[in-house]
């Protein structure tokens, strides 16, 4: 390595909540610089999630981001000439980052009106173990499963 790594950036506690994931997860909400919005956003769905569901919509949110995240991947290894698909674990910051992209993702993709009513759909269902985003998470699971002959090509 030739440069000093960079210094590890610690973000601030959201204003309502005080948890640090939620800023991380607003921060990837936000489109254009558009905190404020992003934050209303968010607690916007959190507050739907709590009416319809009755539950602590915060602690349903952080059981639909678990239910999300990744525990495997594959990686593309180069192995004399033959490209092979290594399964491997993914490192905790990498899952949680994995966990809130795929299910602002899958959101977005929603058929419902507004991104309020979109996430918190989406929320309910990754918390039911259902939704596209769980389907992902299940997907890259099934593909380091089936590749799991390869795993002795780990770096």
């Amino acid at each position: 390595m030739r440069k000093a790594k960079p210094k590890k950036r610690y973000i601030l506690p959201d204003p309502k909540f005080n948890d640090t994931l939620v800023t991380k997860f607003v921060n990837c909400l936000m489109v254009d610089g558009k905190k404020s919005i992003a934050y209303k956003i968010f607690y916007d769905a959190v507050a739907k999630v709590e009416d319809k569901t009755g539950e602590n919509g915060l602690e349903l949110w952080k059981k639909a981001l678990n239910n999300i995240t990744p525990a495997v991947e594959v990686k593309s290894r180069r192995v004399g000439g033959a490209t092979f698909q290594v399964p491997m674990e993914v490192r905790p910051e990498r899952k949680t980052s994995l966990g809130i992209k795929w299910m602002i993702t899958y959101s977005r993709k929603r058929g419902e009106k507004t991104m309020m009513d979109r996430l918190a759909g989406e929320i309910m269902a990754a918390s039911k173990g259902e939704g596209a985003a769980v389907k992902k998470k299940d997907d890259t699971h099934r593909m380091a499963e089936a590749n799991k002959a390869f795993s002795h090509f780990r770096f």
